[in-house]
């Protein structure tokens, strides 16, 4: 049986072997998918290498790994290196390939959410964005709408300085200061929050919405809890609101396809299960 994995620190709250196994088993795969922790001290490429000779056929990566992933490889493909992040290995004839599918995944779960709201025709492309915060996941989400069209990408983070490192991935992209987020808001399409804040545990993120059109989309890409603030700010000023649950499960669909050459659906079956799970674990937190 292959093996495929998510490697990480910690990688305990993970719930990528609950998807990823959901759908091994869906389409009769023999493989199993489980979870990989590597210290941060410890010689990744040596790590990457044992897992190659345990039988992994390949691994998801997430923090504080995506960076040293990207180094380790022996190729990329043009996202990741773009990004100099990788977040999907494939342990391929003795050499290790990395790519990147968190923004793919993000427009990905975007467009599907639209669709299951009767919106497929949202022109958001086709107006400017505005992203908040500059951590990885931003720099996969800035580039991600460059390709997409959308022509005007704004950008603020709490430390500014962290924004303007990213000032090279795209030619649209220009930062403003974090005081001046709510104006900056004003003519955006689509709102994107990439920051901790709003997640369980982390303070709110304050973040006026007065300023934006009625027409509006408002994402959150953190789903602890899944119904952030933020959403739920945005749902009653009647803006369209997408969770972040859709950019986790469409970044994994696309890694699994990598790996096994077939694209998984995002179902609702799929989705509920994971719903359940983070309620569960919600519960047991408390």
């Amino acid at each position: 049986m292959s093996r495929v994995g998510i490697i990480g620190w910690p990688v305990s709250h993970s719930r990528s072997p609950l998807i990823h196994n959901h759908w091994l088993a869906a389409h009769n795969i023999k493989a199993h998918y489980e979870r990989c922790p590597i210290d941060p001290a410890a010689d990744f490429r040596a790590a990457l290498n044992g897992l190659a000779a345990d039988g992994f056929i390949g691994a998801n990566v997430t923090i504080p790994h995506k960076e040293n992933a990207f180094a380790a490889m022996d190729s990329v493909d043009a996202a990741a290196q773009k990004l100099g992040a990788v977040n999907t290995i494939t342990f391929r004839d003795g050499a290790l390939h990395g790519s990147n599918t968190d923004g793919a995944g993000f427009v990905a779960g975007l467009k599907a959410a639209l669709a299951d709201k009767g919106a497929e025709g949202h022109d958001w492309a086709a107006h400017p964005a505005l992203v908040l915060g500059a951590g990885g996941a931003a720099r996969a989400i800035i580039v991600a709408l460059h390709e997409a069209g959308v022509p005007q990408i704004r950008l603020v983070n709490r430390t500014k300085e962290r924004a303007d490192a990213l000032q090279g991935l795209s030619s649209r992209l220009s930062v403003g200061a974090w005081a001046a987020r709510a104006e900056l808001a004003a003519e955006c399409q689509l709102l994107v929050n990439t920051t901790s804040l709003g997640m369980q545990g982390a303070a709110a993120l304050d973040m006026p919405l007065d300023h934006m059109p009625q027409t509006a989309l408002v994402s959150d890409i953190v789903y602890t809890p899944l119904e952030t603030d933020l959403l739920v700010r945005a749902r009653a000023a009647g803006l369209v609101t997408v969770d972040g649950l859709g950019m986790l499960l469409h970044q994994a669909a696309l890694a699994f396809e990598t790996w096994f050459g077939v694209r998984p659906p995002v179902s609702d079956e799929l989705r509920h299960l994971v719903v359940d799970d983070l309620r569960m674990k919600s519960v047991e937190d408390d």
